[in-house]
């Protein structure tokens, strides 16, 4: 049997990260405007929230973003990366009528909790770990946010690459015999499920409960919702026909004993 290990770079030594501050992200700072590389990562990043969002699960004091910008700064210079999608469990709440164009942690609130980079066609800088500016996405992720949870999704095979970061460095986690991944912070499992959401057939991002049950999108609400009502209605019509058998049967019972 063949076993394949997601690559997991070698991280340099912890002495040559720089000072790493907190600070807002000046106003004329001029955010990179890039397009997504295809229409699918807005989609798989809508997916996530969407079940959160419906279970109840994403709470007013959270922040779930996708191409968002998660500031820091090292040595005096700001960097700025946009993951794929990002889960950070409590913010400080903004000043009504402000918009949030970035997001630093500790000084905005929690760090991201959960980072995902979905695989595009340029393959290689989800796994970068140059520790020079702008740095490496790996190396901003591990040494910088020190982001807990970093997960890279490769569409193409449907399968995911979770690491955890344990005495400040990414170890691979493994699914369990479901092929999904315990997320204990959230009490959720994270796994790959097949099927058809926005007319695109594809693997996508799915959430499951504690229990196995799949946090299910509107789509999926609305069709279960539509197959009770339908097993509603089948049922009322079965009592319906039993109660008119019943009446009649007792109808023809009468009948009988008045005839004898």
């Amino acid at each position: 049997m063949i076993v394949i290990v997601p690559p997991q770079p070698i991280s340099p030594p912890k002495s040559t990260l720089p000072k790493v501050t907190w600070n807002k992200l000046p106003d004329d700072f001029i955010l990179p405007d890039d397009p997504v590389d295809n229409n699918l990562q807005p989609l798989l990043a809508e997916a996530l929230r969407e079940s959160l969002e419906l279970s109840g699960l994403f709470l007013e004091s959270m922040l779930i973003a996708t191409n968002f910008g998660v500031c820091a700064t090292v040595a005096d210079k700001t960097v700025v990366k946009a993951p794929d999608w990002v889960y950070i469990p409590d913010v400080k709440p903004l000043t009504e009528g402000v918009i949030r164009r970035s997001y630093t942690p500790n000084l905005e609130g929690d760090r991201p909790l959960i980072v995902l980079e979905f695989i595009s066609e340029t393959e290689g800088p989800e796994y970068s770990i140059n520790p020079h500016y702008p740095y490496g996405k790996w190396y901003f992720y591990e040494r910088i946010l020190q982001v807990p949870l970093y997960g890279i999704f490769h569409p193409k095979t449907g399968t995911i690459d979770l690491f955890r970061l344990v005495d400040g460095k990414y170890e691979s986690q493994t699914t369990d015999e479901n092929n999904r991944f315990w997320i204990a912070e959230m009490n959720l499992f994270l796994g790959a499920w097949d099927g058809k959401r926005s007319q695109v057939s594809t693997t996508w991002l799915r959430w499951w409960d504690a229990s196995g049950n799949l946090l299910l999108w509107g789509k999926e609400i609305i069709e279960q919702e539509r197959q009770r009502a339908e097993q509603a209605e089948f049922r009322l019509q079965q009592e319906q026909v039993i109660r008119q058998r019943l009446a009649a049967y007792l109808a023809s019972s009468t009948q009988m004993g008045l005839s004898k």
